[in-house]
């Protein structure tokens, strides 16, 4: 952690700035990705504030065992007020002009005012991807993380096949997904689990319904594992029962995009580059105007990161960085077919987390 809060320092030397504010404003019972990644803290209220010689970690009575025993290359502050008001506490943000990075993109407008009128003679600098630039190529750690989430979202996929039938609900489908992982040992799950089934399975964020599941159906998983922190992102989609000809054929389209974008990454290519290759086969099958999402994205200790695996994705793709690769095809009224793994860039090609099997499986 000292570690990486010195490339914090580095970043304010390089910017010509005296100190950064790392907050992360939800008390949302989930852990704080920017605050984890640079104390090591997992609880769901803190900040961290750094000047090129202190590094002051923020929190509440209610964290105050927890922080001692996480947070590293920090001195623990205990406050009974919430972060920003506590920073006119800090003797560090006192001096005027002091000139202070915040994540424009993670504080609100509200928050940034208050902020200011905490340290009036304080210069507020709005960064973007301060820390998030640290965070985009894993250390072999988080590596370890991901792919042990991976591994427990593969298995308990294999244990979910066992249970399917006409009958349950979508809801009991991933309320059950949802505690083998966590019997695997995930934190929780990493994000709210999609079983979408039959007609819905056109829903790329079909999240569990009451439907049933019915003979005949597409039904996509779209669910993964949160292991230290760090998160799984998979998606498999199955028939239950007999898969019709247009079944077999939009999901061989599907797998065949999939594979084509997984052969595509390595280091230096850009994620617009990947996204084509998964794209060129869709649109050429005829199903473009189905196919509306990005390729993938970034994940870690946010389900949701850089770098872009889309037709926006101009940055060069680096070596440790982890992706998902995730076409489908979505027809309303019928059913759609995605695909995903957890894949890490190498510059000689991906390495796929990811075991569950890929064929079309007729359960």
């Amino acid at each position: 952690m000292k570690q990486r809060i010195a490339k914090i320092r580095q970043y304010l030397a390089a910017e010509n700035l005296d100190a950064a504010f790392v907050f992360y404003p939800l008390d949302s019972g989930h852990f704080l990705p920017n605050v984890r990644y640079l104390t090591g803290f997992s609880g769901s209220s803190g900040a961290l504030f750094v000047t090129r010689r202190e590094a002051i970690f923020i929190t509440d009575s209610r964290y105050t065992v927890q922080a001692k025993k996480q947070v590293k290359g920090a001195r623990i502050l205990v406050s009974k007020k919430e972060p920003i008001s506590t920073l006119k506490d800090i003797k560090e943000a006192q001096p005027k002009n002091l000139r202070i990075a915040v994540e424009a993109h993670r504080l609100t407008v509200e928050q940034k005012t208050r902020m200011q009128k905490q340290l009036p003679d304080a210069i507020l600098i709005d960064t973007t991807d301060m820390v998030e630039r640290m965070m985009i190529c894993k250390e072999a750690g988080e590596l370890e993380y991901i792919k042990a989430a991976c591994e427990i979202s593969d298995i308990a996929f294999e244990r979910i096949l066992g249970i399917l039938k006409p009958g349950l609900r979508e809801k009991e489908v991933a309320a059950e997904l949802e505690y083998q992982m966590k019997m695997l040992g995930a934190d929780k799950e990493a994000f709210e689990t999609i079983v979408a089934s039959g007609y819905r399975s056109a829903m790329p964020h079909g999240i569990a319904s009451e439907k049933k599941l019915k003979n005949g159906d597409f039904v996509t998983f779209d669910f993964g594992a949160l292991y230290q922190g760090y998160c799984a992102d998979i998606t498999r989609t199955i028939v239950l029962g007999r898969a019709s000809t247009r079944q077999k054929q939009v999901y061989d389209i599907v797998a065949r995009a999939q594979l084509a974008a997984i052969r595509k990454v390595r280091t230096g290519r850009t994620g617009k580059e990947v996204d084509a290759a998964a794209r060129n086969i869709i649109e050429k099958a005829g199903y473009g105007k189905n196919f509306g999402h990005g390729t993938g994205h970034g994940i870690g200790l946010e389900v949701h990161a850089g770098p872009r695996v889309s037709a926006l994705g101009t940055q060069p793709l680096k070596s440790n960085m982890v992706i998902t690769i995730e076409p489908g095809i979505y027809i309303s009224g019928w059913g759609g077919v995605r695909i995903e793994d957890d894949v890490v860039v190498r510059p000689r090609g991906a390495i796929v987390l990811n075991k569950a099997p890929k064929k079309l499986l007729e359960i």
